[in-house]
């Protein structure tokens, strides 16, 4: 029977430049002409505009407000009609007129070049706009653009007022918003032209520098990391030759010292001890150099007023598959994560170390919590011959507004609290844990921290705490832990939480590992 290959990651990341490329020209075009329609729109509204005041400078108000009351001509009517035609021939405006508008919705023309004196018409333009010009005396704030049977036009409308301040009429110049619309297509040609042709070289560089910088390295690195684990833990140093400058080459770093360290190290024990000793320095040593990976430093950032945060874990006896992290993705922008690898012993922390780095360099990439799961669960799935899966909480605060977006990995409910007040857990549907099956959309959540609130994230070495009697320390006693003191600092909270556990615990031995995050949003309030 033939097996199915699965897409690579080379082909995915073809095909995902190639979407990219496709929505980035539309969104272009559509937003550029967007803004360039209502640019036209307020550059020939604004000289409609210019037009009306020049007419207005020319024209006898008080004669306009005669005509208003009287609906007479005099000989004065007929120099300001000639005037009005003269200036929409050399302005090139469609129509010219003045009106007075009633609440019936109609307009009564003192002028037009089309009609009668006190000929009646129906107000094709927004209505309340022409009736507040009129009764209040104020320049519409919106475009006046309308359809009727005189065309598709926007009009520029100022009232008329008398010597005494009062409107008597309203002044209105038209444009031909098909002039606008011709100017629109052929901005809209001319933009899309340039823009498929930056983005087309826009895909191919990307993919060039995206193939020779990420996807070449992270393949090479997974197949230099399952090797290694196969081989009986032998470094080849395949590696050495990554040299992006970047992430990808710290994380070949990291992986070349680990497998030097482990391999230097079951080297010197084999020559000077038991087996049964061997294994048990093996385990001891694998967990060193897996904490080493982990922000042990703390205050993490002193110079940073707007937060405070403290991780503390504490592992059992075997190699575990807990770990956390947080950094600045850039200075307004902060992740975190805290994730439970599934089993024990060496292939786990080797699978921690992996999802740990891939994590990182995707989400300080500018990627999404969800997304950036979505690519990581795909990435160890391809190729990866073992059933590990790690269930993640990763999210991203920016710290100048404390909105956040979380994604959840199958991973334990976190506690949050609001300031002044309590532990609460906050209880939403999870994704599956990444590495469980491919092509996973992972949700996303958006929230928002106030000054002083709080976050509290664990592994389920916490809940599942059991003491001599077989019993769970369980959710409930973890929220009675944190609000023994809510309003307690990130390292006081862990330690509270820690305590609870040993008293209920007791003597009885510690089957995983204890994983904690603790995070306070202070904003800008300091």
């Amino acid at each position: 029977m033939e097996i199915k290959r699965k897409p690579s990651i080379s082909r995915k990341a073809a095909i995902t430049i190639v979407l990219f490329t496709l929505l980035i020209s539309i969104f272009i075009c559509i937003g550029g002409a967007g803004f360039f329609d209502r640019a036209m729109e307020k550059s020939y509204n604004e000289r409609g505009y210019i037009i009306a005041n020049i007419i207005l400078d020319q024209i006898d108000h008080e004669k306009i407000a005669h005509y208003a009351d009287t609906w007479e001509k005099d000989s004065y009517y007929d120099d300001m009609s000639e005037y009005l035609q003269s200036v929409q021939e050399y302005t090139g405006a469609v129509y010219i007129y003045i009106g007075v508008p009633y609440e019936d919705k109609t307009i009564r023309y003192i002028y037009d070049s089309g009609s009668e004196m006190g000929f009646v018409d129906p107000i094709a333009a927004p209505f309340d706009e022409i009736w507040r010009a009129y009764t209040e005396g104020v320049k519409p704030e919106s475009y006046l653009v309308r359809k009727s049977k005189y065309g598709f036009l926007t009009s520029s409308c100022l009232p008329v007022r008398d010597s005494e301040g009062d409107v008597a009429a309203l002044l209105f110049v038209d444009t031909d918003m098909e002039e606008i619309l011709s100017t629109l297509r052929s901005y809209i040609i001319n933009t899309g032209i340039i823009v498929v042709i930056l983005l087309v070289i826009f895909c191919v560089l990307n993919w060039y520098f995206l193939n020779r910088s990420l996807i070449h390295p992270l393949l090479a690195i997974r197949k230099h990391v399952m090797d290694f684990a196969s081989s009986g833990v032998k470094n080849d140093h395949s590696l050495d030759g990554i040299r992006t400058g970047d992430e990808m080459e710290e994380l070949a770093k990291a992986v070349n010292k680990m497998e030097d360290d482990l391999v230097a190290y079951i080297e010197d024990i084999r020559a000077i001890t038991a087996e049964k000793e061997r294994i048990g320095t093996e385990l001891e040593l694998a967990k060193k150099i897996q904490m080493s990976q982990l922000p042990m430093v703390f205050p993490a950032f002193p110079e940073r007023d707007e937060l405070d945060i403290y991780a503390f874990t504490k592992p059992a006896k075997e190699v575990g598959g807990d770990f956390y992290d947080f950094f600045f993705i850039d200075d307004d922008h902060f992740g975190m994560m805290i994730a439970d690898v599934s089993g024990k012993g060496i292939p786990a922390s080797l699978f921690m170390m992996v999802s740990k780095a891939l994590i990182k360099s995707r989400l300080r990439g500018g990627e999404s919590p969800g997304v950036t799961l979505s690519h990581v669960n795909n990435q160890l799935l391809d190729g990866a011959e073992t059933d590990m899966f790690v269930t993640v909480w990763l999210a991203v605060v920016e710290i100048s507004t404390g909105r956040g977006i979380v994604s959840n990995a199958g991973h334990e409910h976190p506690a949050i609290r609001r300031k002044d007040g309590a532990y609460e857990y906050s209880v939403y549907r999870h994704s599956p844990p990444v590495g469980s099956m491919s092509d996973i959309v992972f949700k996303e959540h958006e929230f928002e921290l106030k000054p002083g609130d709080s976050i509290f994230v664990y592994t389920d070495g916490v809940t599942e705490a059991t003491s001599a009697e077989l019993e769970l320390f369980g959710e409930h006693r973890l929220l009675e832990a944190l609000n023994r003191e809510p309003g307690s600092l990130p390292k006081k909270a862990t330690a509270n939480v820690m305590e609870n556990i040993d008293q209920f615990v007791g003597d009885a031995e510690q089957f995983d590992d204890i994983t904690m995050l603790a995070f306070l949003y202070r904003g800008n309030q300091y």
